[in-house]
């Protein structure tokens, strides 16, 4: 056991989540005593409640579309129904299996999980219990939980957040979805694959309205081919529940009925009564201030994950717990470039990017070219029946700055995208590149064979 009487750890982490264990993992690899500190388990929200889950009802629900579809492919089926109950096994073995390769994976590093309920009481403590762990460096790891409106109360009854969602013991015949961001569009797509009326409610002009606005007019085309309807550009007024559902009411006097609501707002950071602002941690509307280098204003103490402001990504988490792990081992990593943080909405048809958007990158540049390539010319585009384009961004006579994809499995895609925007490549360099024939990674080539002034398959 490690506390206080023992001597301080290297390092005691607050937060087994995505970042906390990425933290811990690289910490133990470079030889750095670990105490990690969970109070629920190992591998946070991503894990049991959000990206993992997620994914595998995603991938349920695009089963459900493909015996909608298969007619279109010649192969006469019909689907029967939904057993929620056995969809709900599945997701749920993904998680265990997961969770049992996570939990032996830092068994064998060496770390110390210690579970239960932890609080900051100086810059090197932790409490947890009547137990104090002290370290050389604490890192702040609690990661982020679903909000809601002021006013708007969730019941987690028939006003659910998407936790709720993910423990549903039925499909739900109709719901509205507040929010069109990731969560909301993804819990939308799921719920119409199995059947549900879906309506989606959302403040701001665009479904994903921080993507490439072409990408985003895109989505609100195919989910509208999907009936899934979209009321944009609304401001959420009210909600009243019965024993039949719930009504909502938008600004604009529209009223929706539905069987539930999905508050899908986003999600806030967990900083509440950690003993954060008594240690003198710098705080704004409870996300923790950090440097690029992730240090707090207390020199002793780092924080990463939803818990700092920024994009709230699991694969954010693990970055920035690899590099904060490298710097404590005194390895002067390379910081993290967050423009270049690839991006995915998995919906059915997904959405995916990295770097900047156009309007983004007219701000910072001035003058930006864009190319959109359409998915139509496509070889594996057309065998899979989807539709959607690439839309390059980059500066002139320059590199390409941002990738935007929409189309089914497009997020497969983002990874190469990456390499082109963080390498600063110019388009005439990939289209040197080889893209093997027929895959959807061809539509990359594709796109900068055309911006680069001699396309292909496609009219420049």
């Amino acid at each position: 056991m490690v506390d206080s009487a023992a001597g301080p750890v290297d390092l005691v982490i607050l937060g087994g989540g995505s970042g906390g264990y990425a933290t811990a993992l690289r910490a133990a690899e470079l030889g750095l005593t670990v105490s990690l500190i969970e109070k629920d388990k190992l591998g946070g929200t991503c894990l049991h409640r959000g990206c993992i889950p997620t994914k595998a009802l995603l991938h349920a629900a695009e089963i459900a579309d493909n015996i909608h579809e298969s007619g279109n492919f010649g192969i006469l089926s019909t689907l029967e129904g939904i057993d929620i109950a056995k969809v709900n096994s599945y997701k749920d073995s993904v998680v265990s299996k997961l969770y049992r390769g996570l939990t032996g994976l830092v068994n064998t590093r060496g770390i110390e999980l210690v579970e239960g309920y932890g609080r900051l009481v100086s810059p090197t403590s932790v409490a947890v219990g009547d137990r104090i762990i002290t370290g050389r460096h604490v890192v702040l790891a609690t990661g982020s939980q679903s909000k809601s409106l002021p006013g708007l109360e969730v019941d987690h009854h028939q006003v659910i957040t998407s936790d709720d969602a993910l423990r549903l013991d039925r499909v739900p015949a109709s719901a509205v979805v507040l929010g069109a961001g990731a969560i909301g569009c993804e819990f939308a797509s799921v719920w119409r694959s199995f059947g549900a009326e879906v309506t989606i409610v959302e403040a701001l002009p665009h479904l994903v309205p921080l993507e490439e606005e072409s990408s985003s007019k895109l989505l609100e085309r195919a989910f509208r081919r999907r009936g899934i309807k979209q009321h944009l550009g609304a401001r959420f007024a009210g909600v009243k529940t019965t024993d039949e559902g719930v009504t909502v009411t938008l600004e604009d006097g529209t009223t929706i009925e539905a069987e539930l609501l999905l508050v899908a707002v986003g999600r806030g950071p967990v900083s509440e009564g950690l003993g954060y602002e008594e240690v003198g941690i710098a705080t704004d509307r409870g996300y923790v201030l950090v440097d690029h280098q992730l240090r707090t204003n207390v020199p002793t103490v780092s924080a990463i994950g939803d818990l700092r402001p920024g994009l709230q990504l699991a694969h954010v988490g693990f970055a920035e717990g690899i590099f904060l792990a490298e710097s404590l081992a005194g390895l002067n990593p390379p910081p993290i470039n967050y423009d270049n943080i690839p991006r995915v909405t998995y919906s059915h048809p997904e959405v995916a990017s990295v770097g900047l958007t156009s309007a983004a990158a007219a701000q910072r540049y001035g003058d930006v070219v864009t190319q959109t390539y359409d998915l139509a010319g496509n070889g594996k585009a057309q065998i899979l029946q989807t539709a959607g384009a690439v839309t390059l961004v980059a500066v002139p006579d320059g590199p390409v700055v941002g990738v935007h994809i929409v189309g089914d499995r497009v997020g497969e895609l983002i990874a190469e995208a990456q390499l082109i925007t963080s390498w600063e490549a110019l388009p005439a360099e990939v289209a040197q590149l080889i893209h093997p024939h027929p895959t959807l990674s061809e539509s990359i080539g594709e796109a900068h064979l055309a911006l680069a002034g001699k396309p292909l398959h496609s009219h420049n």
